[in-house]
């Protein structure tokens, strides 16, 4: 069962954040994925699992986000399905890297162009949560390496 935040955490759930967690993106299973990927942090009992279809030139075309665990978790994985589509491998890492350069605060324009992705910023406050953020994100980085190393 799905818990809601806590009032506590008021600051941590943006409305963007709160409307993916409740009604999140591209959780149906993907036939002939080229990427599967599965990761879990055990801890905390977050999980994700990606499955990602890429078309004839090598870009997203259809993609499934199965998330379990915390607000932050679900949130992310749908978020950033969302903004896959149509993207090549080489855009992924990019947006992989900057989002993540954006939750470690390592640069002031690392959050430029990310969008709708930018309302994890506010994640940043409270560095237990960071981890469940990026989870999705090690899946993705994970998946690109094993499409890489499948097309070598």
């Amino acid at each position: 069962m799905t818990q809601l935040p806590s009032p506590a955490f008021d600051g941590l759930y943006g409305d963007l954040i709160l409307q993916h967690f409740r009604n999140p993106r591209n959780r149906r299973l993907v036939e002939d994925a080229q990427v599967e990927v599965e990761e879990f942090n055990p801890f905390c009992g977050d999980r994700v699992k990606l499955q990602i279809k890429l078309d004839a030139e090598g870009r997203v075309c259809e993609l499934s986000a199965l998330s379990e665990g915390c607000s932050i978790i679900q949130a992310s994985a749908s978020m950033m399905s969302d903004y896959l589509k149509g993207k090549s491998l080489d855009e992924i890492e990019v947006l992989a890297e900057r989002f993540r350069q954006m939750m470690r605060g390592n640069s002031e324009d690392s959050a430029d162009g990310l969008g709708d992705l930018e309302a994890f910023e506010v994640v940043r406050q409270y560095p237990v949560r960071i981890k469940c953020a990026l989870l999705p994100w090690t899946a993705l980085e994970e998946g690109v390496q094993e499409c890489r190393t499948k097309a070598s």
